[in-house]
């Protein structure tokens, strides 16, 4: 019998180091992006998944965009998802 669980507990442990070292680090940097995403506002500065700079010109909360301005003038709409990086106007 003691024979089966030690056979188990190496597995165990690594699913625990796998959980501590990998899966969790990973779901911390998903609801702080989720988070940085949902906090964007007008005039805000970001850089878009895609390497775009630009700042937000309006948001449309009803089908989940962003619109924005980038320094030619010109102005571009974006998923809110497709938000990499925030800068706050302050």
């Amino acid at each position: 019998m003691s024979g089966g669980i030690a056979g188990i507990l190496p597995l165990i442990l690594m699913f625990v180091i796998f959980y501590f070292l990998l899966i969790r680090p990973q779901q911390k940097r998903q609801k702080a992006t989720a988070a940085m995403q949902a906090a964007i506002g007008k005039g805000d500065a970001i850089v878009t998944i895609g390497g775009l700079h630009g700042t937000v010109d309006s948001i449309n909360e009803e089908n989940n965009t962003i619109t924005l301005k980038t320094a030619d003038g010109s102005r571009l709409v974006f998923d809110r998802n497709a938000i990499r990086e925030s800068k706050a106007n302050a």
